[in-house]
């Protein structure tokens, strides 16, 4: 009797990320891309794109992804996971709908989506599912058949997802001076957005203050301090703040920002500080830039000392954790109990968006969700 593999009904892992610019020439086309429908001239993109062209034009975040990629598969491999796994961005090539187009070429349908997003909000988890409708509206209309896509559960909380990253916050006290280490604030960083979008993040129930993407983001940094405590002995004081805002200056977004909360804890007279950016999976431009370059001359104009901790990237423990959650979804699909990991107070995630999650400002279809059109 055939035995159904652990990965039925699911026969592809979609990578779905957010994508870069790979040479100066690309920089503005691709942040024509990511502003499209909001009117900003060429020139204030230009000015915008001022932080790549000081890394040559390249965001890393593509680069970053094919070390995921490799990771996967090979941890895949290693585990008899007989998954393909394909890959697919926003803004950027290889284009999300190219990629299913070429899923479907290869006779894909059914396929887990894996977002480069741990967290809910509208940027990181519906707009991706509507990209996805997107997507799958302009193949229909080419008359191919779509294959059903299935967006894997937030992974915040995930062990494969936590560890790495306390390891990292660990590694980054050992570089510190030691008679400074003790007494290290560590400012949990995550991208801002407007408050509004926060509170509204997440399923309606969640809905308030912060909504799921703040609450999510506590829940995480303070597993990090628990697992710094136990290592170290020592409980550092810390704080989620937040960069890399973008919008208009009357439309209130989540604060403090990480540079105005630098020089806070220079006049609080704290002696070092970690920056640990949990809100990335890898460090892609918002860190390489807002951190490393903006917000480290921030601390060196102020003679505060600080390191930044790595994100989990291509770490063999996320790629464990994909796998977790695909053979986790998989079972659930095909009517199982599988045990979910997660750590912290809030559990693991929903599978499935209910309908009025992480609502956009101007209502658009979006796929894998309960509101889905694409069942």
């Amino acid at each position: 009797m055939s035995r159904e593999p652990a990965t039925s009904p699911y026969d592809a892992l979609l990578l779905l990320s957010f994508g870069g610019p790979e040479g100066p020439d690309e920089v503005v086309p691709f942040l024509e891309n990511v502003t499209r429908g909001r009117g900003i001239p060429k020139e204030r993109l230009k000015e915008v794109g001022k932080h790549y062209y000081l890394f040559g034009g390249v965001s890393p975040i593509n680069e970053q992804n094919r070390a995921l990629l490799d990771a996967l598969r090979e941890d895949f491999a290693e585990h008899g996971v007989e998954l393909p796994v394909y890959w697919g961005n926003r803004n950027w090539t290889p284009y999300l709908t190219d990629t299913l187009r070429e899923m479907i070429a290869d006779g894909r349908r059914r396929i887990a989506v894996l977002a480069t997003s741990a967290y809910a909000s509208y940027s990181g988890c519906r707009q991706y599912r509507e990209n996805l409708a997107d997507a799958l509206a302009t193949l229909a209309g080419e008359g191919l058949e779509v294959p059903r896509v299935d967006k894997l559960r937030h992974y915040f909380n995930h062990p494969g997802f936590v560890r790495p990253m306390a390891e990292s916050v660990l590694a980054s006290l050992a570089g510190l001076p030691q008679d400074l280490r003790a007494g290290a604030h560590l400012a949990f960083t995550t991208h801002s957005i407007p408050v509004a979008a926060a509170d509204t993040s997440g399923p309606a129930e969640e809905h308030g203050e912060g909504g799921a993407y703040v609450t999510q983001h506590l829940d995480t940094a303070r597993q990090i301090v628990e697992a710094v405590r136990e290592r170290t002995g020592v409980e550092h004081p810390w704080r989620l703040v937040y960069q890399s805002r973008s919008g208009a200056p009357h439309i209130p977004w989540l604060e403090p920002d990480i540079c105005d909360h630098l020089e806070t804890l220079h006049g609080e007279g704290v002696p070092a500080v970690v920056m640990v950016p949990i809100g990335f999976v890898s460090d892609h431009m918002e860190v390489l830039y807002d951190l490393d370059t903006e917000a480290t001359a921030k601390a060196a104009e102020l003679n505060l000392p600080v390191r930044r901790s790595s994100t989990v990237g291509a770490d063999p423990r996320f790629a464990a954790a994909v796998r977790d959650l695909v053979l986790e979804r998989a079972a659930t699909e095909r009517g199982r109990a599988p045990e979910r990991c997660a750590l912290g107070a809030l559990g693991p995630s929903h599978d499935l968006c209910p309908a009025g999650c992480c609502p956009a400002r101007t209502p658009r279809p979006a796929a894998a969700g309960a509101d889905s059109p694409y069942a």
